[in-house]
């Protein structure tokens, strides 16, 4: 069983971060995987609200759940497009 917890994470151009992070096994053969966008650049600010979930990924594969998002983290205009989706699911 792997542990959840943080697998990537960079800071993003204009303040806050990216992050993956591992937050459950759904059983021994699938891992699921979250990607994380923190827009607040100032760390005071983001005490008490979790950052948005922008994606997930749940694989057999650990690597390739992980490759799956690490291909939209490392891109500026992906984490963009995967945020803007996520707000606008929210307004709803």
């Amino acid at each position: 069983m792997r542990v959840p917890g943080p697998l990537y994470r960079r800071a993003l151009p204009g303040g806050g971060y990216v992050s993956i992070e591992s937050t459950s096994d759904l059983d021994a053969n699938e891992m699921r995987a979250s990607l994380l966008v923190e827009r607040r650049a100032d760390p005071v600010r983001r005490i008490g609200h979790a950052p948005p979930v922008v994606a997930e990924a749940i694989d057999r594969d650990p690597q390739r759940a992980l490759a799956t998002l690490v291909e939209i983290a490392t891109n500026n205009v992906e984490v963009a497009k995967y945020l803007k989706r996520w707000q606008s699911r929210t307004k709803s």
